[in-house]
């Protein structure tokens, strides 16, 4: 009886969190790692830019970035993730794929407190891309000290 319970109990949990994309089958993670390993789904894509300067922001400030590309392959862009280098930046998650021809935005929001001085950040990009699936996306912002 004490096994009973415990499998009945997973049972509806995993029932409860199929969380499954209509139609499909497969849960949005899911299908983000399919095309993330599956080279025939690899498609090519074409930065807009990828390096920004944003000149100077006053200390306690939050800073929006955004930086452009297009798919200009043939099947959906999946973005596998947007990693900062450090935890002074907050990357935005780009969930919904992009499809071939059309654009999006990796965003993501600085925050400037305790950072004066001349900063220079990374994001780092995965995506189901061919030849590399890392790219390095780069901005700089001179942190002014508050006025007191």
């Amino acid at each position: 009886m004490h096994k009973i319970i415990p499998g009945i109990l997973l049972l509806g949990l995993l029932a409860a969190c199929g969380g499954s994309q209509q139609g499909s089958g497969l849960s949005a993670g899911s299908a983000q790692f399919l095309a993330m390993g599956d080279s025939a789904r690899f498609t090519t894509v074409e930065w807009i830019d990828s390096v920004k300067d944003y000149g100077k922001i006053t200390e306690g400030q939050k800073l929006d970035v955004a930086f452009r590309f297009r798919n200009t392959g043939k099947t959906p862009l999946v973005i596998g993730g947007v990693q900062p280098s450090c935890g002074c930046t907050i990357a935005h998650q780009q969930v919904a794929p992009i499809l071939p021809g059309s654009e999006g935005q990796i965003k993501a929001t600085f925050n400037s407190d305790s950072r004066v001085g001349i900063n220079h950040k990374t994001l780092i990009v995965t995506a189901n891309t061919k030849g590399t699936q890392r790219y390095v996306l780069q901005f700089v912002v001179e942190v002014q000290k508050k006025p007191s």
